[in-house]
């Protein structure tokens, strides 16, 4: 890089779970600067989730995480022109790139749901992920496979 790296912000964790990586969630839920809205939302939908799952003895905040955890892809496929053609290349990800990508789909896959209102939308995508099922699991199986089946180009990586 001709530049230096940018400086990491510090994220402020959140206020019932003490937990950065929540804020950062709601920060990739919040639209418009509405983080107020943002944090009720998804604190409702972890409510949501606490009533779902009182039966069993995990309690919302380990669902959460669990959820994110299936939907973080570990390899992604990028685009590399060689020679004319252009090759889809499996390359592992960084740490916070996973993340954000297992963040970003699960709120992607969540809007798209049918249900009344976000928290519950977002409440059903996080107990579909935890459960190793649902469209943000289903994006990262199918991200795996594209690199599994691009395994002969590994070797043009950076």
């Amino acid at each position: 890089m001709r530049k230096r790296k940018p400086k990491v912000r510090v994220i402020a964790p959140d206020p019932r779970y003490g937990d950065p990586m929540v804020t950062q969630f709601v920060n990739m839920l919040m639209f418009s600067g509405k983080k107020s809205t943002s944090f009720r939302i998804f604190y409702d939908a972890m409510d949501i989730i606490k009533e779902r799952v009182a039966s069993e003895e995990i309690d919302e905040y380990e669902v959460w995480k669990r959820a994110l955890n299936n939907a973080m892809p570990q390899v992604e496929v990028r685009s590399k022109r060689i020679g004319g053609a252009t090759f889809q290349i499996p390359t592992e990800i960084r740490a916070k790139r996973k993340m954000s990508i297992g963040m970003k789909w699960v709120i992607k896959f969540a809007r798209q749901r049918s249900g009344k209102g976000m928290a519950e939308k977002l409440s059903s995508e996080l107990l579909a992920a935890s459960r190793n099922e649902g469209l943000a699991v289903k994006r990262k199986e199918d991200t795996h496979k594209m690199a599994e089946s691009n395994r002969a180009f590994a070797h043009y990586g950076r």
